[in-house]
């Protein structure tokens, strides 16, 4: 179907290009001026820009249905703004052998919604002591190389897996904690956790780590890309690599970027995720290594629970907060409208930068284009209604915030799979 969109704003990651009518045929870009189509629609000056990817986000698939399915998980990546999203491989059997990157990946294939893109486990069963087939994982249709959810405490397997995944041309995402330091913890060590009597998750955990896998990766070589980073001394070791000119990116997640340890005083396990929240300090200096590069993309770390799992107590429940429907929405009204944070870089971090980290080229705005891209209402406010999540999780730390930027259309290959437009 041919689908016109009038007078929409369109922006990308090199800024705005003014207003056009935009139509969308054979999956493309067909023209920025107008044109015969079955269905118009007058975007009012909403923005158009490219879709979004979201390098990591959890869909529990296989093994862990009753959290979320490709459908609910693809679905909701859609109503956020994403046309596609990498899946970890942390599920149940572990995607660590290319027949079960295979199936899940043909099994996405059937869902109208956001594409689906696999990382694989870089160890087998992720259990950190034999590398994965990572070639045959690549052929399978892996992105990336990740023991996610799992720190690798062997620097010489990591360094073996950087050498060989850079010669495939993959990135190893790691989740960069000391599992010696982080011990037991739950929680950020602050004044308030302590009164609080939580087990303490220190944030020398992952500056300590960062700093060991910043030197296995002078030794391996390959590309490193670091996780959910969530504390300034964190930032502070990145930054120096990078500007040594290290093969080194990094993510920053909407949790950590809007909100910190001072929300644990309810003891409410919505806000229990890992990394732990943090100190404002830390959470300012995110804000500021993402404005200037230092990290390079912004990540959902998607993670879906059941309700049951997390209305248990803080300590029994289950890490992880479920937000790729309000990442964008959230970002945008927290640090776009309220502290000026420069609206073309939010969007790089949603589309060029995590596309670059994949070895994949950008999407522009321009005709010829694949029509990967979301129609968002700079205007449009709406409460955080968990409700209504597309998502299987029905909690958030954000329930109750008024958001603008909520988008109102998601077009994967010219289809359009997400509208709120009716």
């Amino acid at each position: 179907m041919r689908l016109l969109i009038k007078n929409a704003r369109l922006l990308d990651a090199r800024g705005e290009h003014g207003t056009a009518d935009v139509l969308i045929a054979a999956g493309r870009i067909a023209s920025l001026s107008g044109g015969d189509a079955e269905r118009v629609v007058d975007a009012k000056g909403a923005y158009l820009a490219p879709g979004f990817l979201d390098l990591h986000a959890h869909l529990r698939t296989p093994g862990q249905e009753a959290k979320e399915t490709l459908e609910t998980g693809l679905k909701a990546a859609a109503a956020g703004g994403f046309t596609a999203a990498v899946m970890m491989p942390n599920t149940v059997p572990p995607l660590d052998r290319p027949e079960a990157v295979r199936g899940v990946l043909a099994r996405a294939k059937g869902v109208r919604a956001a594409r689906a893109l696999a990382a694989a486990a870089l160890t087998l069963g992720q259990a950190g002591e034999r590398l994965a087939e990572l070639f045959r994982l690549k052929e399978a249709g892996a992105v990336l190389f990740t023991d996610d959810g799992r720190t690798n405490e062997d620097a010489g397997i990591l360094a073996e897996g950087l050498r060989y995944a850079g010669a495939l041309g993959v990135p190893v995402a790691v989740h960069a904690e000391d599992a010696g330091l982080r011990a037991g913890g739950v929680a950020h060590a602050a004044p308030l956790t302590e009164a609080l009597g939580l087990p303490l998750n220190p944030p020398e955990a992952e500056s300590a780590r960062i700093a060991r896998d910043l030197e296995v990766q002078r030794w391996g070589k390959g590309h490193l890309h670091f996780q959910h980073v969530s504390t300034y001394s964190g930032v502070k070791l990145i930054r120096q690599a990078k500007q040594k000119g290290r093969r080194i990116t990094a993510e920053a997640t909407p949790h950590h970027l809007t909100l910190t340890v001072d929300a644990l005083k309810s003891l409410d396990p919505v806000f229990k995720v890992a990394p732990p929240l943090r100190e404002e300090a830390d959470r300012r200096a995110l804000i500021e290594a993402l404005a200037d590069g230092t990290l390079d993309v912004v990540a959902t770390d998607h993670a879906p629970h059941t309700r049951e799992e997390k209305e248990r107590d803080f300590l029994r429940a289950p890490f992880g907060i479920a937000n790729i429907e309000v990442a964008w929405p959230l970002l945008f009204t927290e640090l776009v409208l309220k502290e000026g944070f420069p609206l073309t870089r939010l969007v790089e971090a949603f589309t060029d930068a995590p596309r670059r980290v994949l070895g994949q080229a950008p999407v522009h705005l321009e005709e010829g284009a694949v029509a990967d891209l979301v129609l968002f209402d700079p205007e449009r406010v709406a409460e955080v209604d968990p409700r209504a999540f597309f998502s299987k999780a029905k909690q958030s730390p954000w329930a109750g915030w008024r958001l603008s930027g909520w988008p109102l259309l998601t077009l994967v290959g010219g289809e359009v799979v997400h509208d709120r437009l009716g």
